[in-house]
């Protein structure tokens, strides 16, 4: 059966190689929502219908539906078909600004040092640096510095090196889903820079505030703070950040993690998706998109970037900070074109640009493939230890109930209050040399039921190191003895289903009816 001509255009994914033809699909039907060849409102064909007009999997084609409503380019209305949805908007073919062509001559986390006498660290935000790729990175400097000619040497393009630039646009298109026009990138040192750069150029244009996600990363408002803006608070549900508050604020830039939320672990809602666009849109604002671990999903392919959605509305960074490691100091800004050049020229008289040797070795290893393999490596490693840390609690916190575990370096705990209140449980686990943070110290919103909310990094820890912080906390805690064993404390009241991870049922996946914030 011949397709319609409709559809002609998703030939090209459905006759790519077996193994990226559920992606190649996924891009094809994102760049018809984008360019607006499928206008909002038109209605898809069944999946079946389309798999049998492609020639592909029906299977091949749910997954793609499933994606895209997810990341907010389509609508499902249960009974009632797959639709194109209202949020998405096409980027516009605005030309760059020639000053900015001129202008040269990631989920910012705290990272403080280990206290003295902590044995074992739980505290999040640290990838596991032993997992550097020293071999793949020194061949690629071998590589790059028997090529590299003298001129690229000099002072650089405060934007980034041209081929970094477009290694890094080529990259975030294929595993995010962003509109990814190199001349709209800028490359700086991480996610704090970029927030550091727009924080200036905002307040240069007369904004005094900006909102950050309540719990989210207290860095921000530092980072803001340090270019002379206030931060408010903003909450978050179970969807992501609440539209009536947001809108009753009255700040026009918000910062908000939303492919996975930092530190509760969600994936915005569609429909949260679509409301943070139409406020940006209704108040001539902008959303600051820290996607600091998106590549790290673990039970399906990561949720896309918001960026995509709306690229003149969001401004997109990311880093190698978790990937790679922090100390490179190697991220990236995707802009939109009427804050380009304001951007570019406070990075020219910041900082003249990113070292240009290092923007080259990580243009040589995106481009051979390396960077992709090493992401396989990690997303292999961290699944393995996230793991053992949900077995750990299992076996030493019975009745634990866990969220976030889908995707991400991090799990938000929630041990029953018999073993509360939480300052006593994380001073006693300090005091057995196990560091630890509670969920409040993340936002703004206190526990009033008793449990202990904690939020617990396990990259950077061995499987060993995991069961034996947890064994030590537990000790510590009075749980190893069996004290107040309640067999009806395994989840939160009213909890939703688990998600397959495969450990002891004695650990569950929950959603805390009392929401992410503990309160």
């Amino acid at each position: 059966m011949r397709p319609t001509p409709a559809w002609e255009l998703l030939l090209p994914a459905a006759a790519a190689p077996a193994r990226r033809r559920g992606r190649a699909l996924q891009e094809a039907l994102r760049e018809a929502v984008r360019t607006g060849r499928l206008t909002p409102g038109t209605r898809l064909p069944s999946s079946r219908e389309l798999a049998a007009d492609l020639g592909v999997s029906r299977g091949l084609v749910t997954e793609a539906y499933e994606q895209l409503t997810a990341e907010g380019y389509l609508r499902s209305d249960r009974g009632a078909g797959t639709w194109v949805g209202e949020a998405v908007r096409a980027a516009t073919d605005r030309a760059v600004p020639d000053r900015a062509v001129r202008g040269g001559a990631g989920a910012v986390r705290d990272a403080a040092p280990r206290p003295p006498g902590v044995r074992i660290d739980f505290r999040p935000g640290t990838p596991d640096l032993s997992l550097f790729p020293r071999a793949a990175w020194a061949s690629a400097q071998r590589s790059v510095l028997s090529a590299l000619p003298h001129r690229a040497l000099g002072y650089p393009d405060p934007r980034g090196l041209p081929e970094l630039r477009t290694a890094l646009a080529g990259m975030l298109a294929r595993r995010r889903g962003t509109v990814a026009d190199p001349e709209r990138l800028v490359v700086c040192s991480g996610v704090a820079q970029a927030s550091t750069l727009l924080g200036f150029v905002l307040r240069a244009r007369g904004l005094r505030t900006v909102g950050i996600e309540d719990p989210g990363s207290p860095e921000h408002g530092r980072l803001f703070a340090s270019t002379g803006l206030d931060t408010v608070w903003l909450p978050v549900d179970d969807e992501g950040l609440l539209p009536g508050p947001l809108t009753a604020s009255g700040v026009r830039a918000v910062v908000a993690t939303p492919s996975h939320q930092f530190p509760t672990g969600i994936a915005y809602s569609a429909a949260r998706r679509a409301a943070l666009l139409d406020w940006a849109r209704s108040v001539d604002g902008y959303v600051l998109e820290d996607d600091y671990d998106g590549d790290f999903r673990y039970d399906r392919a990561p949720v896309g970037a918001l960026q995509g959605l709306d690229p003149e509305r969001v401004v997109y960074a990311g880093s190698v900070s978790k990937s790679l490691a922090p100390g490179l100091r190697l991220g990236w800004m995707l802009l939109p074109p009427e804050l380009l050049a304001e951007v570019v020229e406070r990075k020219r008289t910041m900082d003249l640009g990113n070292p240009a040797l290092d923007q080259a070795l990580l243009a040589e290893f995106v481009t051979r493939g390396a960077y992709d393999r090493q992401l396989r490596r990690c997303q292999r490693a961290y699944r393995e230890r996230r793991d053992a840390l949900l077995a750990a609690l299992a076996e030493s916190f019975p009745g634990t109930s866990v969220r976030g575990i889908a995707a991400g370096l991090h799990i938000i705990a929630r041990v029953p209050e018999r073993y509360g209140p939480t300052a006593r449980f994380v001073e006693r686990a300090a005091r057995a040399g196990v560091a630890l943070r509670p969920l409040e110290e993340f936002g703004t919103a206190r526990p009033t039921d008793g449990a202990v909310r904690l939020v617990l990094g396990y990259a950077h820890l061995t499987p060993s190191e995991i069961g034996r912080g947890v064994r030590l906390a537990a000790e510590a805690c009075g749980a190893a003895s069996g004290a107040g064993t309640d067999p009806g404390a395994t989840a939160d009241p009213g909890a939703g289903a688990g998600a397959g991870t495969g450990t002891a049922s004695a650990v569950r996946t929950a959603e805390d009816p009392s929401g992410p914030n503990g309160g």
